[in-house]
């Protein structure tokens, strides 16, 4: 049974430097979901889609299980699984000699990734393209932006509102690197597929099928292997 915790974490600001959002999506193996989010009114994009990455993973520091943590900031990825190692070598310095910008966030970011070395991977889900955790996280972190106070979800999967299914096989490019990010791919093993109430929702976790479904009166259920499995499923239970 996979025991991975799912992390998605997103970033907003107006202006650029102007008032900023940061919002996060964490997925417990058990069935459980917590959503986090916060502002600045002076900030910028990169610092609040650091701060995301930065308060989910302090909110399961004293989890053992591995992390798996989405972001659609390339920033992000490409400086804490990279540049990060450069600018240490020379002392928080850029290539071109110059001073780290938001040092004091790649430090925490980096004390953070440490702790769970071997045990935290990183994923990169293209922004405004459909994904619901993904979309979620930009509502909270646009909200938080505009001086709001979204209510935050802290329950059980079932009834989050949006499934688990992790984006398709997206790669980042290193910089000046020709050609497109490869196309999106289903997930290698499957997921699992459900019908509640007409609505469809797919998870690539038993435990949070699982806590979805449970319990719910005429749920159907099942694991398919890709797009056609899920249109023969649906089909059969008199979606289609």
């Amino acid at each position: 049974m996979d025991n991975t915790i799912f992390i998605y974490s997103d970033g907003a600001c107006s202006g650029n430097p102007g008032p900023g959002g940061w919002a996060a999506v964490i997925f417990f193996p058990e069935g459980r979901v917590l959503e986090l989010g916060g502002g600045e009114r002076h900030t910028t994009n990169n610092r609040m889609e650091m701060d995301g990455a930065i308060a989910a993973l302090a909110a399961v520091r004293d989890r053992p299980e591995p992390v798996k943590l989405y972001t659609d900031s390339g920033l992000l990825i490409n400086g804490i699984k990279g540049w990060i190692h450069g600018w240490k070598k020379k002392g928080w310095l850029t290539a071109a000699g110059k001073p780290v910008v938001n040092q004091d966030l790649w430090e925490h970011l980096d004390a953070l990734a440490s702790a769970r070395r071997g045990r935290l991977s990183w994923g990169h889900v293209k922004g405004h393209a459909g994904h619901e955790v993904n979309e979620r996280c930009d509502v909270i972190a646009v909200a938080f932006s505009k001086g709001a106070r979204p209510k935050l979800y802290e329950g059980p999967a079932v009834g989050c509102g949006y499934s688990l299914l992790e984006p398709g096989d997206e790669h980042l490019h290193k910089p000046g690197e020709p050609g497109k990010p490869s196309k999106p791919k289903p997930p290698k093993h499957g997921y699992y597929l459900s019908l509640i109430h007409g609505q469809v929702f797919r998870d690539h976790t038993w435990p949070v099928c699982q806590a979805r479904v449970h319990g719910v009166a005429g749920a159907r259920f099942k694991k398919v292997a890709g797009p056609a499995d899920e249109e023969a499923a649906l089909k059969l239970w008199g979606a289609r």
